[in-house]
């Protein structure tokens, strides 16, 4: 099984490359053969709302200057990873506890992921999180990318803390002065959504594949634009767990959504068809595992 699923795993970060969560209001760009970012609503919504680091009270005044040049980072291209990571790095080494600084350190953090340097990305991604430990963007991004890029016990842990920590905040968040109200509840279902992915690739990578179905259904059942690699990770649960017919029907769902993994889910689909039909088990057709039937608890 080990070797099977160690496959499976390069099958998955494979199909992992290429997908977007939903349209975001900057939205990241793909960089030559990197995979590019799972965009998300910001919450924030640019630098005029920039999270505080803590320190920062209603009625302190900011640094004219400081502003100026946090927004001449913000406006640098995405693709421009190196000239941002450049002049993000000197804004928090001129501005290290400023109102701006956690913002700036979230920005690294998703630089880095377009550099594929996960160390740095974490790196930086922790620097924002002990200015403000409950920012959701820097909380899901991360908990969403370990276990897609790591499988070691300890990475695994810490996102499922951070998808974990998610949950929790989302029904405590207030909606930012301009966002409207159907967008903020876009974005809070997307990051619900999101964070339940990474808690089922979590699940996935242990070999937990009940808990991997439950979050896998949830994540894929609150997204506007469902990750097709959320299916093909629910379709190989199921298959461990001898679900066939609803592995059949998980792979069915990733092959109907366009993009590189069609042709891979399509394949396992029609195997999973051939082992439900050869190895009828007296879990199948019990509904505890349909995909539209009601999810299974998990912990949160």
């Amino acid at each position: 099984m080990k070797v099977q699923l160690l496959r499976e795993k390069m099958v998955l970060s494979a199909i992992a490359c290429g997908l977007v969560l939903c349209a975001a209001p900057r939205a990241s760009a793909q960089v030559g053969e990197l995979c590019p970012i799972k965009d998300q609503y910001n919450l924030l919504k640019g630098p005029s709302n920039a999270a505080p680091s803590g320190a920062l009270s209603a009625a302190a005044k900011i640094d004219p200057r400081e502003e100026a040049e946090y927004k001449a980072f913000f406006n640098i291209h995405a693709e421009d990873t190196d000239k941002r990571i450049e002049a993000g790095d000197a804004f928090v080494q001129k501005y290290p506890t400023g109102p701006f600084s956690e913002a700036v350190y979230s920005q690294l953090s998703t630089a880095e992921y377009q550099k594929q340097d996960f160390e740095k990305m974490d790196e930086y991604a922790d620097k924002a999180l002990a200015l403000n430990p409950d920012d959701v963007t820097v909380l899901v991004f991360v908990g969403w990318v370990i276990p897609h890029s790591n499988d070691s016990a300890a990475k695994l842990n810490k996102a499922e803390q951070y998808d974990k920590h998610v949950l929790e905040l989302l029904p405590t968040l207030t909606k930012p002065a301009k966002m409207t109200d159907k967008e903020f509840a876009l974005a809070r279902s997307e990051y619900e959504s999101q964070a339940h992915s990474g808690m089922g690739l979590v699940y996935y990578q242990r070999e937990d594949f009940a808990n991997a179905v439950a979050e896998m259904k949830k994540a894929t059942s609150g997204a506007s634009h469902p990750d097709p690699s959320d299916y093909f990770v629910m379709g190989k649960s199921l298959d461990q767990l001898d679900h066939y017919s609803d592995a059949a029907e998980a792979f069915t769902m990733c092959a109907a959504i366009p993009g590189g993994q069609q042709a891979i889910c399509k394949q396992k689909a029609e195997s999973a068809k051939k082992e439900a039909a050869s190895k009828p088990t007296a879990a199948e057709g019990t509904g505890s595992s349909k995909l539209s039937a009601q999810q299974s608890p998990t912990a949160q």
